[in-house]
């Protein structure tokens, strides 16, 4: 079989993925990405601790997504090249020496070097997405993906309010020494689970495999469209979560970090949206899914304006956001990895660079529009955001998705 770049690939045999092993996959897939969240609700205990002016405090989280983007274009792509049990070992080996570097920082010299480092390593979430779709049986391809999404999932909405409780209790340096712990152990448990000996997917030379990113996503329609997609999704997604705290922090509501903390675990139902889209997936659904949950994620917002008013309504709103987000997210994976098998990993690191990408857009955008238009504008923009998806995809929906194209 031959790439879009014109390399030939080396697929090995596939004996399926036990649901056991989906399991520590999810897990362990939840635990790296939370990594990369911690430090939303512990700025201002850091930037104490250090004397660090709040205007510059925000270069943790900068620190952190530039370590990560580098790992998506870098790291991600190795794992069509090399042994990919090595490769996720490594990385996990190398993340529990970063978050213990994070938490013992003592100087700014230290810390922020480390925070990059330790989301350079957290990018092993996307091999080990990548891997699961290999290992996976083909009629069960979407369910493995949504499976570990669901633990992605978790992770990221569960980071917030986890980070701010062990801060209370611990300080914040905590956090970090507690998933350092978590993460060794997590490194012992693959391990075991991991498949040894398998060869790599690809041929490729490393430069080769870096250039062949982009040409897959131009040369593949289906690629660039789902890509487009993720990033209006996830400029949906991060226009909402970005910008949720301002207003609930402020009168009349005044709520705690801790309380806010809270609306991420609503969100959780975006793990189940992530499981079930996977399974329709399988079932030759994926293209129906993505619009339906496109739909879905349009009139969420219609329930998040009402936040003014209604807090009930907009919990409703954030179940079905995620919920949309999740499933799009999920179909688009299960789409991706059926088109070119030989460079899994490759894909998905170009995948979610369109997600950073939208999701820094929506961020950036979302926190201008609050400050002139309020909670109004910020959910316009949201809505905007979601209807543009949905009408990509009503534009481009009858382009085939299937290896013959």
């Amino acid at each position: 079989m031959q790439d879009a770049s014109g390399t030939t690939a080396q697929n090995p045999p596939n004996d399926g993925l036990s649901k056991i092993a989906t399991l520590i996959f999810s897990a362990a897939a939840g635990l790296s990405v939370a990594n990369v969240y911690y430090a939303q609700p512990l700025l201002d205990a850091m930037a104490s601790d250090f004397g660090i002016s709040p205007a510059s405090i925000g270069l943790v989280i900068t620190s952190t997504q530039v370590g990560y983007g580098l790992g998506l274009i870098f790291i991600v792509p190795l794992g069509d090249l090399v042994d990919r049990r090595r490769l996720i070992i490594g990385q996990g080996i190398l993340s529990v020496i970063a978050l213990v570097a994070v938490s013992a920082a003592r100087s700014e010299a230290v810390l922020f070097p480390s925070m990059a480092a330790m989301g350079l390593f957290a990018v092993v979430v996307q091999v080990l997405v990548a891997f699961a779709a290999t290992l996976a049986a083909p009629a069960d391809r979407g369910r493995a993906v949504g499976m570990v999404t669901s633990g992605v999932v978790i992770g990221i909405l569960t980071a917030r309010f986890v980070a701010g409780l062990l801060a209370d209790f611990s300080g914040w340096r905590a956090v970090y020494l507690t998933s350092a712990i978590l993460t060794a152990a997590m490194v012992g448990l693959l391990m075991r689970v991991l498949p040894r000996n398998l060869p790599p997917d690809s041929a490729d030379s490393y430069a080769a495999a870096l250039r062949s990113i982009p040409v897959l996503f131009l040369r593949d329609r289906v690629l660039l469209i789902r890509g487009l997609l993720a990033s209006l999704i996830f400029a949906t997604f991060s226009t909402f979560w970005t910008t949720l705290v301002l207003p609930l922090s402020a009168a009349p509501f005044s709520y705690s970090h801790t309380q806010i903390g809270l609306f991420g675990l609503v969100g959780l139902a975006g793990a189940i949206a992530a499981t079930v889209a996977g399974r329709l997936a399988d079932h030759g659904l994926g293209e129906w899914t993505t619009g339906l949950s496109l739909a879905l994620l349009l009139a969420s917002w219609a329930l998040i304006a009402a936040l003014p008013w209604s807090i009930p309504l907009l919990l409703v709103g954030v179940i079905l956001l995620d919920l949309a987000v999740q499933a799009v997210h999920v179909a688009n994976q299960s789409i991706i990895f059926d088109r070119h098998p030989e460079a899994r990993s490759r894909l998905v690191g170009g995948y979610m660079v369109f997600y950073s990408v939208g999701s820094a857009i929506g961020a950036i955008a979302a926190t201008m529009t609050y400050a002139h238009a309020g909670w109004r504008g910020v959910s316009m923009l949201g809505a905007t955001f979601s209807a543009t998806g949905l009408l990509v995809w009503a534009v481009t929906r009858h382009v085939p998705i299937s290896r013959g194209r």
